[in-house]
């Protein structure tokens, strides 16, 4: 499944010049993605801004609910930062379903330093809102 498929995203879109551009692919029950952030990216000197963590986050957590065939939407989603996220390293972020209902998919994801920390948790519910063929360029 393509998991890139959005030109103009901010999170993943090739063409959106001001994006992230993303990139995401399946490892296991898990889809995961790898971003390094650079200055423009930052909150405090030297520290990632809380606000671009949770959009990576949220983002890969919907490439999970697109893993199943849906198009799904934010309901929910509670985060807690464990440790800063530096400037100019790369973090690892996943995501996981953990309960599929008929309208609503629960969903978990991280930020991961690379010592192994945990900088950022998340648990999200999502909206299923129809399925994915219907919805082009979500």
């Amino acid at each position: 499944m393509d998991f890139n498929y959005d030109h103009m995203c901010f999170a993943c879109g090739e063409g959106n010049v001001k994006g992230l551009k993303l990139k995401f692919f399946k490892e296991g029950n898990k889809i995961i993605t790898e971003f390094i952030a650079s200055e423009e990216h930052q909150g405090y000197p030297g520290i990632m801004h809380g606000g671009l963590i949770t959009t990576i986050l949220d983002e890969l957590m919907s490439r999970s609910v697109n893993s199943l065939g849906f198009f799904g939407v934010t309901a929910r989603m509670e985060i807690r930062f464990r440790e800063q996220v530096p400037i100019g390293e790369k973090i690892r972020y996943e995501s996981k379903i953990i309960n599929e209902r008929k309208k609503v998919v629960d969903l978990e994801g991280k930020a991961i330093l690379p010592n192994g920390k945990i900088a950022a948790e998340t648990m999200a519910r999502f909206m299923i809102m129809g399925d994915l063929k219907d919805f082009e360029n979500c």
